[in-house]
């Protein structure tokens, strides 16, 4: 049975039991508390938690990302980063007879497995289950195995270790592969692999409160999960889930890639490559790039873990990016929305894939250079500092420098590492005036304040009267605030947006009859809406009248930047392609920041048509309409939607005529000739296939361009040019100065090579090797490398020359020397810290920077050098 019709059978046996099917959640889930979704569940929680209950029985198969065994992925024949879990839930509905009647019935009647190839677990202390097994279902007693609370409950160990909150047992089936470690006893506890778990059942029944103290949950609900890949492996009869219909094929495509046949070890890291290669495909299509910071972080990751082990297996160019394709067709069926993406992540994959094996080469010869200083001075472990300096200035990820290490014979001081990456995160870490850590997960105050009616009124309007109804000091609640004092208040109705979306908050003030308090910072707690600021005179006390008035002048300009961002969205789209996606977004007062996908920098004429379309627009006068729809009606009318933000039932939406139309919650303008003007100031690339646009919006916009025409004034005037010649006063001056740089470097070249001429007459031979060391002060890199070309050509000859005033040396060997054993890369290892110099390069040549030179000391180190040799 293929994968496919698997899964269609499995949703069509719980449709046909009055299970709603519902259809894989993004990757991204809408739950803080984890980066990715990593279980069908995760889009059930507000049913779970009684939030929703329109629907009472559910079912899905659900994409999922798991990095928790990320080193055991190719190691064993079931692990993955990316898998699908097949599940049906019951929300108060149906419970544990139910439940394992239907797997039960799914297993042996519509897969047609025997029963006697099947075994269960059950709680310990679970009675009600086992008796459903043993005498509804007829399990034999012998093969239901009782398991504690670390491998059948949920979460795991949950009565005695917590999180407090919903919980429950387990009960699980095994699929008996009669293949294991041959012992009479062994049973679904033994680690053999005989026994392979396909069906886990979670009955959550109640509510953890504290140390072994549980008490029944008012709705009991059902939590089961099948792995789609673990099961079709027994269902095709494969010993390994690499080798069922949607994976061998891409097994076979990367041993393809390789060229090569090799051992057990590099089938483990073909099958990480092929899990790997699932993983970031399905997560860029879901909009997660690789990047330095949470989830595109973990996308980097598994990209750099999947080309690593391509390079142990001899693959030393860029092959990953080929295998979303492949990925593609083997899973359309089930996602087609992998068609649409596959340009974008084939153009994601390599650019990541490109820079990373850029890294690796320049990253390896920097570790080569500090294992050989290691293993001179008789170390057994790579410093932190050093680890560190090949993560910060190389981009060398950690993981790598381990695996290195590992092949060296050496350990790494890794809790050194994190040590100063986590001083490093802190040093750059800005602290926000708004402290969110005033309403975390363990306040008390968190409670109080999500529960506050507090209306949003500020669409319309940017002045309200109102009433305060809770105020914050620190982390205390308090009745009143006094003149210079901080604090956080909250209204019954406010016009204060909070920042959100890239937006950033409004400012403003809020006046009580006895004072005035200034608004600084705006942010949401829940629903609630937090004016965090400071009292300006007198005082603000609890549940007397308040007005509240936003700077208007700032508002306007957050509003102008906003819909211009719109605008800008809409432009690249049609510009540079579909693909454009937003990755994200600041939107401050006449001033934006957008950062979207794309895989080159954009050209000037580029750059220019997108300005020309956005001004175009503005110039226009179009309204801005804003509506509030359902959200299925909202993306029928092609609003876009993004992962980062998720979306209730109901949503606003924005449109500018059929130019826009975005699901937004943001403040607009009523039409966008407010916006006045805009313009581009920068483009760059922000990580791979990640670009920003900066721009400015009317004031700011204005006053842009009334300096630069300020500038080119003054610079036409001092060319002695009109204005609008500038570009070809620039090109004459660059001309000329072409002309005089390659005089000056003629002139210098000759001078250089007198001097080599001189050099040659002044070597030193040591045990009949040439030697010369001499610093030329202030010759550039290049003017060195001319002089080498120049003095190599004798042969036998090692030299070290250096620029002082450019700080810069080169210490280099002729191919005679090094073939008989010279290595300079040595010489750089051996006395690096003696002369004062860093660097690194290859046996015939190192170059890199130095502090100062001191020419009698490098003599005697290069003799001692050649002299051990």
């Amino acid at each position: 049975m293929k994968v496919d019709e698997l899964r269609q059978k499995y949703l069509d046996y719980f449709k046909n039991h009055g299970h709603k099917v519902f259809a894989s959640d993004s990757l991204v889930p809408d739950d803080p508390t984890v980066l990715f979704t990593s279980a069908g569940m995760n889009q059930f929680k507000p049913y779970f938690l009684g939030e929703k209950k329109d629907v009472k029985r559910a079912t899905s198969s659900q994409k999922c990302l798991r990095t928790g065994d990320l080193e055991n992925v190719g190691k064993t024949p079931c692990h993955h980063t990316f898998f699908e879990m097949l599940g049906n839930f019951s929300f108060g509905d149906y419970f544990k007879k139910e439940a394992i009647e239907f797997g039960w019935e799914f297993l042996t009647k519509e897969l047609n497995i025997k029963p006697a190839d099947l075994q269960v677990s059950v709680y310990e202390q679970d009675e009600e289950a086992y008796g459903i097994w043993l005498e509804h279902i007829g399990i034999p007693p012998e093969k239901i195995v009782r398991f504690g609370e670390k491998d059948n409950f949920w979460p795991s160990q949950a009565p005695s270790l917590g999180p407090n909150g919903p919980c429950g047992p387990c009960s699980e089936i095994y699929f008996d592969r009669k293949v294991g470690c041959g012992k009479d006893d062994c049973s679904p506890a033994c680690d053999c692999r005989r026994y392979v778990e396909v069906w886990n059942l979670v009955f959550t029944q109640f509510n953890r409160i504290g140390l072994n103290q549980l008490e029944p949950l008012p709705q009991k609900n059902i939590d089961t999960g099948m792995g789609l890949e673990r099961m079709a492996a027994m269902m095709q009869g494969k010993a390994s889930n690499f080798e069922i219909d949607n994976l061998a094929p891409l097994v076979a495509e990367v041993n393809k890639i390789i060229k090569s046949n090799h051992d057990a070890g590099a089938k483990g890291l073909i099958n990480a490559i092929v899990d790997h290669a699932r993983a970031v495909t399905f997560c860029i299509c879901d909009g997660v790039y690789p990047s330095n910071e949470d989830r595109g972080y973990v996308v980097r990751k598994i990209i750099r873990k999947a080309v690593f082990s391509g390079h142990l297996l001899g693959v030393k160019e860029a092959f990953l990016f080929r295998l979303p394709a492949l990925v593609t067709q083997l899973m359309r069926k089930a996602y087609p929305e992998l068609d649409a993406k596959l340009d974008t992540v084939t153009k994601v994959v390599h650019a990541e894939e490109d820079k990373f094996l850029s890294t690796l080469n320049s990253g390896r010869d920097q570790f080569s250079v500090m294992v050989d200083g290691l293993k001179a001075q008789g170390q057994k472990t790579v410093k932190a500092q050093d680890l560190f300096k090949l993560y910060d200035t190389y981009g060398f990820p950690l993981e790598l420098s381990k695996d290195m290490a590992a092949r060296e014979n050496l350990g790494i001081d890794e809790a050194g590492f994190d040590k100063l990456f986590g001083e490093q995160q802190a040093r750059s870490r800005q602290a926000s005036k708004f402290d969110g850590a005033v309403f975390n997960a363990d306040s008390p105050l968190l409670q109080k304040v999500k529960s506050l009616p507090c209306q949003f009124l500020g669409y319309d309007q940017c002045a309200l009267d109102s009433e305060v109804i809770f105020m914050v000091k620190g982390t205390e609640e308090i009745s009143s605030l006094s003149t210079g004092e901080e604090g956080i208040i909250f209204l019954s109705k406010s016009v204060f947006y909070a920042e959100s979306g890239g937006q950033l908050c409004d400012k403003g003030t809020i006046r009580t009859p006895s004072g005035e308090f200034f608004v600084e910072e705006v942010n949401k707690v829940g629903e609630a809406i937090a004016h965090h600021g400071r009292v300006k005179k007198g005082e603000i006390n609890k549940n007397e009248p308040a007005a509240g008035c936003v700077d208007a002048k700032r508002r306007k300009g957050l509003m102008r930047a906003h819909t211009t961002t719109h605008l800008l969205q809409a432009a690249l789209r049609n510009i540079l392609g579909d693909h454009v996606a937003q990755q994200g977004s600041l939107v401050d007062d006449d001033r934006l920041r957008f950062d979207f996908t794309h895989f080159s920098a954009l050209t000037k004429d580029e750059l220019k048509i997108i300005e020309a379309q956005v001004n175009a627009r503005i110039f226009d006068g179009i309204k801005v309409d804003k509506q509030v729809l359902s959200l299925d009606e909202a993306k029928k009318q092609g609003a876009l939607a993004f992962f980062k933000d998720k979306y209730k039932d109901e949503v606003r939406t924005v449109f500018i005529a059929d130019f826009s139309k975005e699901l937004c919650g943001g403040i607009h303008l009523d039409n966008t000739i407010e916006a006045g003007l805009f313009v581009i100031v920068n483009e760059a690339s922000i990580a791979s296939g990640v670009r920003r646009i900066e721009a400015l919006t009317g004031v700011k916009a204005w006053q842009y361009l009334q300096d630069l025409a300020q500038s080119a004034k003054v610079t036409a005037a001092a060319l002695n040019c009109p204005a609008n010649g500038l570009p070809q006063a620039l090109d004459r001056l660059q001309n000329e100065l072409k002309i005089s740089e390659q005089k000056i470097e003629n002139l210098n070249r000759v001078a250089i090579k007198q001097k080599t001429g001189t050099l040659t007459q002044d070597k030193e031979n040591v045990s009949g090797v040439d030697t010369i060391v001499h610093d030329f002060g202030a010759a550039s890199k290049d003017e060195l490398m001319h002089a080498w070309d120049d003095l190599k050509k004798q042969g036998n000859l090692f030299v070290f020359l250096s620029a002082m005033e450019n700080k810069f040396y080169i210490c280099a060997a002729t191919d005679d020397l090094v073939v008989k054993g010279m290595s300079c890369k040595k010489f750089l290892s051996d006395y690096s810290a003696k002369l004062g110099i860093k660097g690194g390069g290859r046996d015939n040549l190192v170059q890199g920077s130095l502090q100062s030179v001191d020419v009698d000391r490098i003599k005697m180190a290069i003799k001692e050098f050649i002299v051990k040799l």
